[in-house]
């Protein structure tokens, strides 16, 4: 399972956001792979999985199925994530 992050670091969300990225793998062990929509891979990803907000925050299974996201800047809960990346 990957955990997918899209957003902007240089936005108003920014240090939330890097906050809630290092305190979710410091309690779960799991990597977030943090993506920037304006680079060449980030702007790839958004337009395979059709992510127009940010940030973005989405769980994929190992065939790059979309498992569970979450949009915008109401943050999900650490215990939601992690449920959804060890299905």
């Amino acid at each position: 399972m990957r955990v997918v992050c899209v957003w902007r670091r240089e936005s108003e969300y920014g240090r939330a956001l890097e906050e809630w990225i290092m305190e979710f793998e410091r309690r779960t062990g799991r990597e977030v792979e943090s993506l920037e929509p304006d680079e060449a891979e980030g702007e790839q990803f958004c337009r395979t999985y059709d992510v127009v907000e940010y940030p973005t925050i989405m769980v994929l299974s190992n065939g790059g199925e979309v498992l569970a996201n979450w949009r915008g800047q109401q943050l999900p809960l650490f215990d939601e994530v992690s449920y959804w990346a060890t299905r």
